[in-house]
This record gives C-alpha cells, structure tokens and sequence, in this order.
C-alpha cells in the first residue's frame, strides 16, 4: 500500500510550484497614453486616445476532478485540482496491493481505493495549445483479465458521450461480466475479475450517488428556466433548488409552518410541482379530515418556492378506498392531464391508475377518468404507483413504481402507448432494481438535464438500511434510448462517480 504521506508531500510541491507559476504570470495591463493626442488634435490621434487594449486571453488551465474511491488528505478536502497547462492521462489504472493508481502527464500519482478504481475527468479551459475537445468523451480502459473482441487489439475504448458504470461484476462460468451505462458488457476472465478505469474529458466534472444523502422521498422534480426545483414527501413538503441535479440547496417548504391546507390532517405524500400556464401547481396527497380518506390535493402560485394557495377542498375524492400520487403531464398539443393511483393495495384491492383531463388551469378536471394501468405482473406484488408521463418519439411513455415501497422488491416499470389514454403495453419486467448498493429504488421524475439527456431523478434506501437511517436518499440516472424505442437504464443504481447528467 503507497505510504499517503509520500503522495502529500508530492501534492504540496505540485502546489507550490503551481503557486508559483500563477504569480510569475501576473501580468500589468499596459496603459495607453492620451497626451500626444491632445498635443496633435488630428482626428487619428484623437482616434488611438479612445482604443482599449483588449484583455489578453485567459491562461490554459486544467481541473483535474477525482472518482470519489480516490485517496486523499484531511487537508486536501476539495475533490479537484485547477492546474497549469494541459494535463492528460492515457487511461492506464495500476493496481498495488489494496489501491491502485494513474500517472497523469505532469508527473502526478493519484492513488484510488480498490483493484482498477481509478476515474479521472479532465476539463481544460482558457486559451491552451490545441483547441479542447468541443463534446464530453469517455476513455474505458479495460483491466488485464479483460477478453477483446475479435480484430480489436486496444486495450481500451474511445466512446463520445458520457459512458459509466455502476459497479456490479455479474459472475458466469469461469467468466465475469459488467453492465455500462449504455449497454455495453465487457467480459472477464475470472471470478469478480471485473476491472476499469474511466478517464472524461471536457464533460464537466463528476458526481456519484446519492445526490441528497438524507430522506426525501418522492422526489418531485420541476425543471423552472435555468434551475430545478425538487420537493419531496413529509411536512410542509419541503423544498430544494438546484442549476446541476447533483448539488441542491433547501428553500422552504411548499406549505411552510401554520400554512398547511385546513381540510388535510395528516399523510403529507407525494409532492409535485408543474407550470400550467402563467402559474404553477403543486399536486398532493394527504388524508381528508372530513371522512379520513386518502385525497388529492392542489395548490397555486406565481413562483415556484411559493407562496401558495390551497384550492381548500380536495381535488380528487374518492373515500373508497382513496387517491394518492398524483401526477400532471402535459402533451404535446398542449392537452393537460392528471393521473393518480387508487390507493387499493390499502384494502387488499387492485391499484389502478388512472387518468384524466384537466382545464388549461391545472385545478379543473374534465371529461371522465380512464384506467391506464392496474398491477398484473409477478414482480409488480400488490400495487403500482407513483406515475410519471412523458412523450418520446412519437410515443408516451409511463414511467412507475412497484411492490412494498420498504422492500427490496420495489422497482420501476415502464409502459408505452399510442395516447395517453392508452391502451400501455407494459416493458417485460423493472429497468430499474436494487443491487449491491442500493435497495427498493422507485417513485422518481423524468426530466431533461442540463446537458439535454433524459434524467430520472428517484429515492432509494441505502443496502441493507431498508426502513432505518438515513432514509431514502435521493439518486439521479441518465435514461438510454434503445434502438427498440424503450428506455434503459443500464447498470442503475449506480454508485460510482460518472459525469454530472
């Protein structure tokens, strides 16, 4: 095992070098003189007074971020480097003993936990030698068990695009296999013997699962202009904003102290946030005090964060046996709808969701309710629920959770149809389930990140945690779009760093 003293005193001289560096290229702007011209009072002199020296260009620069297995000091709490120069790395992870390191090309030995765990981004910026890659790449550097293909003698890969993965070595045989995040499954000879190093560059830095740590479950996530706005279940709702998906800050609550709507009393679930029109609404389940069923709720505002107004009656009553997880979609045409689960799994029933148009308001339903969806798959156990609706391709797609929400079982389906009234074909079993790192995942939105990818932003329990502390933590995944028109996604949950979505 490498000695992290020696790497410390490796980093403090990179860092005085650097240091130094930065203060040799402290440069004074040149000032230009203005007396020869008022001397001479010809126009060109009067001219080349007025001319600004334009700024010169922004040094090369570097940020190196390291993948969160990497080693580092108490005194190095930053996850990155800003350096000098242009910095590469060719990709190569070498393993020694328990950790294993890269060799980046200014000479510096990052040391990472475990067998093949090295994952580097490298974003350069400013006015360097050779223009920067205009598009995020990915470099997979296979491990020495790896088994090429035919005619494929590189030791690696060069994929455009962001391509991760999630950590689970599938065991076959005398073979082992992983699962990258966009379908790919490199084989291995050996048990466990799956090994790879990722090297990003120009994508951004990286993130790595879960983005909200704590319970907050439910996520309801809102895309508002150049921020998201995310409310979970629990309380007044509360409220986070975020510009990434990755690092979120609290902003209140939906119904903060003293502000909760009077007909509900308790069993605050679900929250969603959506633009309908001019105004935003926000969807809610809770229990209705006048008969102590299970209700959907709405409430109005002119921001997002609020304040809002209840409507001061539930939106959808059905006291036998109740609605909860509502959800609004949007087409299209402009056509809005509202879909909810009927909460029959409370009464040993079925738990159909069901849909139905709403008024250019988001607060009027119209027309009558459809049945889109009731739980008749063996995974799917006693429920379906927690809707989310999107158009893709000429088709809607109906993401969904199902089984015992504190359970291993729990997991996402998905859904196609022609309409949104349906009929949906049901996806032939979850795209997502628990694995090694995380348990009962589920009940999440489908929004477009900031780099335009399809994100699923969803809650999952820590492994082996399911029902205790810390909760559901929140967790975000990029969806892949198949050849077949159905969404994938590949190797979730994750739970190593890969790009920000």
């Amino acid at each position: 095992m490498r000695p992290r003293t020696l790497f410390a005193l490796l980093f403090v001289a990179c860092s005085e070098e650097q240091t130094a560096t930065d203060d040799a290229a402290v440069v004074d702007a040149a000032e230009v003189g203005s007396d020869s011209a008022a001397a001479d009072g010809s126009p060109d002199a009067k001219d080349a007074s007025t001319t600004e020296t334009a700024p010169p260009p922004a040094p090369c620069r570097t940020r190196v971020t390291y993948g969160s297995a990497w080693i580092h000091g108490a005194d190095h709490p930053a996850r990155f480097d800003d350096v000098d120069g242009v910095v590469t790395w060719d990709g190569t992870c070498v393993d020694e003993g328990a950790n294993s390191y890269a060799t980046l090309s200014n000479g510096w030995k990052p040391y990472f936990g475990g067998h093949g765990g090295c994952v580097l981004a490298l974003d350069q910026s400013g006015s360097c030698p050779s223009a920067p890659k205009a598009n995020c790449t990915t470099r997979v550097t296979y491990g020495a068990a790896w088994i090429h293909g035919p005619g494929h003698a590189a030791q690696h890969d060069e994929v455009a695009g962001q391509v991760g993965w999630g950590g689970a070595c599938a065991n076959t045989g005398s073979q082992s296999t992983a699962t990258l995040t966009n379908g790919w499954t490199p084989y291995f000879s050996g048990s466990n013997a799956c090994s790879m190093s990722f090297r990003y560059e120009q994508c951004g830095g990286l993130y790595e699962n879960a983005v909200v740590p704590t319970d907050c479950p439910d996520p309801g996530v809102l895309e508002d202009g150049p921020r998201y706005v995310m409310a979970c279940t629990g309380g007044g709702f509360p409220l986070r904003t975020s510009t990434d998906l990755v690092n979120w800050k609290n902003a209140g609550e939906i119904f903060p102290a003293g502000k909760t709507p009077k007909w509900a009393v308790s069993h605050f679930w679900a929250p969603e946030i959506h633009k309908v029109g001019t105004r935003y609404v926000a969807y809610f389940s809770a229990k209705y005090g006048a008969d102590g069923s299970l209700a959907v709720g709405a409430a109005t505002a002119t921001d997002a964060l609020g304040p809002y107004t209840d409507l001061g009656k539930p939106l959808v009553h059905d006291p036998s046996p109740g609605v909860i997880d509502a959800h609004e979609f949007t087409a299209p045409d402009g056509k809005h709808y509202l879909l909810w689960k009927v909460d029959g799994n409370a009464v040993g029933a079925k738990t159909p969701i069901r849909i139905q148009p709403l008024a250019d308001d988001g607060v009027t339903l119209t027309g009558s309710p459809t049945t889109i969806l009731t739980n008749d798959q063996p995974w799917e156990g006693g429920l379906v629920e927690g809707p989310w609706m999107i158009a893709h391709g000429g088709s809607f797609f109906l993401f969904y959770s199902a089984n015992g929400y504190a359970s291993t079982a729990y997991a996402i389906g998905v859904a196609r149809a022609s309409s949104p009234l349906g009929p949906f074909t049901k996806a032939s079993g979850p795209i997502v389930g628990s694995n090694a790192w995380w348990s009962g995942p589920g009940h999440g939105s489908v929004i477009v990140g900031p780099r335009g990818d399809d994100v699923h932003v969803y809650h999952a329990w820590v492994a082996g945690k399911v029902g205790a502390p810390p909760g559901r933590g929140v967790l975000v995944d990029r969806i892949t779009w198949g050849s077949d028109g159905w969404p994938h996604m590949f190797s979730a949950p994750t739970a190593r760093s890969q790009p920000l979505p």
